[in-house]
């Protein structure tokens, strides 16, 4: 987690810079000969200024995990490719509950785009039932893990 977080201090960082960088060029650059005094495009500013947060948010996490999990192989310059092999975990061979879960939000962001409050409804109460499908497909049915 020390590459992550590092990586995210730095985007961070340059977030802020960025959006100083941009209120003080917007600042400088418009032009009062068309009657308008100088001032700070600040639509930009503060999206920048927002993202900046928002890594800052992710920076946090991955430093306080960073700080209490011991060092992976990858953080460790010693560290081997062969200290991260083994089993990585669970992955579904054929599930078609991803599509249904692309189509559930696609129906959803169409909704969205063109304001038809019956289709966000309609979108989002089947992504909801996408999402249980999809956490739940080896909990029930011919698929159950586990001692039957």
């Amino acid at each position: 987690m020390k590459t992550e977080h590092r990586l995210f201090a730095i985007v961070m960082v340059f977030m802020f810079l960025f959006a100083a960088g941009y209120g003080y060029w917007t600042y400088i650059n418009d032009n009062p000969a068309y009657g308008r005094p100088n001032h700070v495009e600040w639509v930009g500013t503060i999206g920048l200024i927002f993202s900046g947060l928002l890594t800052g948010m992710v920076w946090l996490v991955f430093w306080v995990i960073s700080r209490r999990i011991d060092p992976r192989p990858e953080d460790r310059p010693d560290g081997e490719i062969s200290d991260v092999s083994g089993e990585v975990g669970f992955f579904s061979p054929g599930s078609y509950w991803p599509l249904g879960l692309a189509l559930t939000a696609v129906i959803t962001g169409v909704g969205v785009v063109f304001w038809l409050p019956w289709l966000i409804t309609a979108g989002g109460v089947a992504l909801l039932f996408a999402v249980g499908g999809l956490t739940f497909e080896y909990y029930t049915g011919t698929r159950k893990l586990g001692p039957q």
